[in-house]
């Protein structure tokens, strides 16, 4: 056993103690842990041990669920750090739409200790010039960025773009979503993602339309393989 794990010389946590800290953002504790505490950390929701590894839905045993074997999605592996619940909803909310852009490491670090298959190239999921116009900045993008310099994975901003401005998905049924999608990407053909692995960085995922129509573009490109990775995924009922 290596003397820095033992306790008089963890370099590491006698400096972390020396840090003041900082108020958790979920309970306001102070907190040596980052931005949120080590207790609440705990208890964020997790994806279920047994999960499909093509969907990131739970799974009797873990294998391919039974919907992937008789409907397989256009991308081939989903990772997803959480479970899109309570109160990792209200954290993504409060990056989406209020700005606290503040969380965007801290999540994507967490979405980045779940990766194990690595790929050649990241894309974000992109938004439409006049949603991106709107917001200010794009949340996947920004996840994107962190993950490929944490990872040193390269990052292809600009081989997709969004070409419809269709309307926001979280407004419409589940079933009409895919629908909603169908050619609101575009993807760069050529040489640089043929035969390559690319994963498709994205907030959350609930039904699949919008990473499914986009590794559907990206496989028409001429990628051989498209995982999607997420900071978290919905559980259907």
């Amino acid at each position: 056993m290596s003397i820095l794990s033992h306790h008089p010389f963890d370099i590491g946590a006698n400096f972390a103690r020396l840090l003041p800290a900082q108020p958790c953002v979920l309970c306001g504790t102070g907190s040596l842990n980052g931005l949120i505490c080590k207790d609440c950390d705990a208890e964020l929701p997790r994806l279920p041990e047994a999960h499909c590894p093509v969907c990131a839905l739970p799974s009797p045993v873990g294998g391919v669920c039974g919907q992937c074997l008789r409907h397989p999605p256009h991308f081939d592996h989903c990772v997803a750090a959480f479970s899109y619940a309570f109160p990792m909803d209200k954290l993504l909310q409060e990056l989406k739409y209020r700005e606290r852009l503040i969380l965007v490491d801290h999540l994507a670090d967490a979405l980045a200790r779940h990766v194990t298959l690595r790929p050649d190239f990241l894309v974000a999921l992109p938004l439409h010039p006049a949603r991106l116009r709107e917001r200010g900045f794009n949340q996947s993008l920004l996840l994107a960025r962190r993950i490929s310099r944490r990872l040193g994975i390269p990052l292809l901003p600009d081989l997709c773009e969004r070409v419809r401005n269709t309307p926001p998905q979280s407004g419409l049924p589940w079933k009409e979503r895919d629908k909603n999608m169908r050619g609101a990407f575009a993807c760069e053909s050529g040489d640089r993602i043929k035969g390559k692995h690319v994963a498709i960085v994205d907030d959350v995922m609930t039904t699949g339309a919008s990473t499914g129509e986009l590794a559907r573009m990206l496989k028409q490109a001429g990628a051989s393989e498209v995982s999607v990775w997420v900071i978290a995924r919905t559980m259907k009922d």
